[in-house]
C-alpha cells in the first residue's frame, strides 16, 4: 500500500476513535476529559462520566453532594465530607473523613430497616444476597399519573420469571433526586401495589428512582409488605434518565457494613 495512503488511513482511524470516545463518555457541565498527550495544557479538569464502554455501560448511581435531597429534610444532605489531614497543611497525604445517614442517595435497604426483630437478629446489609443484586434486569416505565398500585402493577404485564425490575416513574421526569428539598409527593409503591408484586410476580430486586420505594402515604405499610419475607431487596434513589426501557444486566454492590440496615450502593447497567 502507498505509504501516504496508509498514514492517512491510520490518522483517520485515530480521529474517529477520539471523536467517538468523546460522545461515549459525556461529562457533567463544567468538566471535560483530561488531555494527557504531549504538549497538553497544564490545567487538569477531571472527567465525570455517566456512560462508559462505548455507550454500553450506564452508571445509575447518583453522585453524593451536599445539596442532594435527604429524607424529610428541606436542607438536603449538607456537609458530609471533611479533610482533617491535608497535604496543604503539612500532612504526608490527603485523608478525608465521611459521615452521612446510611439511607442517603442511591442506597439499599436491609430487612432490619423496618423490622426490629430482624435488626436485632443481624439481618444487615452484609447478609444481602449478591446474586439478587447482580444479573438480568428489566427497566420499565410506570404510568406517569399515579403511584404504583395493584392496578398499575397488573397493567405493566411483567412476565413470570423476571426477578429484577427497575421502575422508572414521574420522579425521574421531575428530577427529584437533583433537588435539595425533599418532596413528599414522589411516586412509590402503595400497600396494595406492594402486595400484588409479592403475591403475583417473581421479583426479588426492586429498583426505584427516589429515596423510598414506598409512597409517602403508605411509607411503613409498603415497606413491611416488601421486606417481611426477607427475599426482596430494595434499591432506592437510582438515576434512570436517558436510558431506554428494556433488558440489561444490573450490577449493584453495597458496602459490607456489619450491623447497618442500609448502605450506599453503586449500581451500573450493562447492555
Amino acid at each position: 500500500m502507498n505509504p501516504i495512503l496508509l498514514l492517512l488511513f491510520i490518522l483517520c482511524s485515530v480521529f474517529a476513535t477520539l471523536s467517538h470516545a468523546t460522545t461515549a463518555y459525556p461529562s457533567i457541565p463544567g468538566t471535560t476529559p483530561v488531555d494527557v498527550s504531549a504538549g497538553a495544557p497544564t490545567a487538569l479538569i477531571p472527567p465525570r462520566r455517566e456512560v462508559y464502554g462505548n455507550g454500553r455501560i450506564f452508571d445509575i448511581s447518583h453522585r453524593y453532594s451536599h445539596d442532594m435531597p435527604a429524607f424529610d429534610s428541606v436542607d438536603g444532605v449538607g456537609q458530609f465530607l471533611w479533610l482533617p489531614n491535608s497535604m496543604k497543611n503539612g500532612s504526608i497525604a490527603n485523608n478525608s473523613e465521611m459521615k452521612l445517614p446510611a439511607h442517603t442517595g442511591t442506597h439499599v435497604d436491609a430487612p432490619g430497616h423496618v423490622f426490629d426483630h430482624y435488626f436485632d437478629a443481624g439481618f444487615d446489609v452484609d447478609t444481602l444476597d449478591l446474586d439478587v443484586l447482580n444479573g438480568a434486569a428489566l427497566l420499565v416505565d410506570v404510568p406517569r399519573d399515579k403511584n404504583i398500585t395493584a392496578e398499575v402493577m397488573e397493567g405493566l404485564h411483567i412476565p413470570k420469571g423476571v426477578s429484577r425490575v427497575l421502575f422508572r416513574t414521574l420522579n425521574t421526569d421531575r428530577r427529584l433526586m437533583f433537588q435539595k428539598e425533599f418532596d413528599s409527593s414522589y411516586v412509590g409503591f402503595m400497600k396494595d401495589g406492594a402486595k400484588w408484586l409479592v403475591e403475583n410476580t417473581d421479583i426479588k430486586l426492586i429498583g426505584v428512582d427516589y429515596l423510598s420505594a414506598a409512597a409517602y402515604d403508605d411509607l411503613v405499610p409498603s415497606h413491611l409488605v416488601l421486606l417481611e419475607g426477607r427475599e426482596i431487596i430494595l434499591v432506592e434513589g437510582l438515576k434512570l434518565d436517558d436510558i431506554q426501557p428494556g433488558i440489561y444486566s444490573v450490577h449493584c454492590l453495597p458496602l459490607r457494613l456489619t450491623g447497618a440496615e442500609g448502605s450506599p450502593i453503586r449500581c451500573i447497567l450493562i447492555k
